[in-house]
């Protein structure tokens, strides 16, 4: 029996093993795709770094860089801006996630992205990514299991957009981002730190600061969900979860069947 320890895991996601620090691997071991052999190959992807102040955009929208970049630290943002210039952030990239593999096929970015606190990333060449794909097809099939994840993620984001309350609202989007952290070791079983500021929560949730606060308020009252600067802390995942009917299916952590010929 192996010695090596685990990262706490929730009844719907696997254990991890906590041997492994790089969230791109424990990301797209979730496939089931992968095999051990594959795992050297994703770890030269994550050099050369590249560190992002907070506020600062990585690509702009109608952008077709030479580079597609890769999340190793921190929280990124996908966003649009209407012209009278409020904001619309509609997706969070996280250490592990892949910001713009789409431009490899789509050629222009059709949303910016944003570094929410400051970050670190990877910038690996398109031409690597399209050799890459044709060379390994099981890395191939776990970038495609990702790229269809964030597909499940974003109509997720739009049904609790579009029919949740405000307080479900946010312990929606507490319930995944806390999930999403543990998966690459970034949280404990029942805290995370979550580097927004209100009025990006605000920005992704369609609500003021000050309906933010007065939820986030509620929440305490209620012993769902205390914050302490951007430490969310929360004191029964499972009462969160079903105070808001958070069914985390759409995140398929559970690694799926591994296609033929891989």
């Amino acid at each position: 029996m192996s010695d090596t320890p685990t990262l706490p895991a929730p009844a719907d996601a696997a254990p991890i093993m906590v041997s492994e620090s790089n969230p791109l691997i424990l990301k797209l071991r979730r496939s089931g795709q992968l095999r051990e052999e594959d795992e050297p190959v994703l770890r030269d992807l994550c050099t050369p770094i590249r560190r992002i102040p907070a506020d600062q955009d990585v690509v702009r929208e109608g952008d077709s860089g030479a580079d597609v970049h890769l999340v190793l630290d921190g929280v990124l943002a996908r966003y649009k801006l209407l012209p009278e210039g409020r904001r619309q952030i509609i997706g969070l990239l996280l250490p592990g996630d892949f910001c713009d593999l789409q431009s490899v096929i789509l050629g222009e970015m059709d949303h910016s992205i944003a570094a929410l606190a400051p970050s670190t990333i990877a910038e690996v060449p398109q031409r690597i990514v399209d050799a890459l794909t044709l060379s390994h097809s099981r890395i191939a099939r776990a970038l495609w299991w990702a790229t269809l994840v964030d597909e499940s993620v974003l109509r997720e984001w739009l049904v609790n957009m579009g029919q949740r309350p405000a307080d479900r609202r946010v312990a929606h989007l507490v319930c995944e981002l806390l999930l999403r952290f543990q998966v690459v070791g970034r949280a404990e079983e029942r805290a995370c730190e979550i580097p927004l500021t209100q009025t990006e929560l605000g920005d992704i949730l369609g609500l003021t600061n000050v309906h933010i606060n007065r939820v986030l308020q509620d929440l305490r009252g209620r012993g769902l969900l205390t914050v302490r600067g951007r430490r969310f802390e929360v004191p029964d995942v499972a009462a969160l979860r079903a105070f808001c009917g958070f069914d985390p299916a759409y995140l398929h952590l559970r690694p799926a069947r591994r296609l033929e010929g891989g």
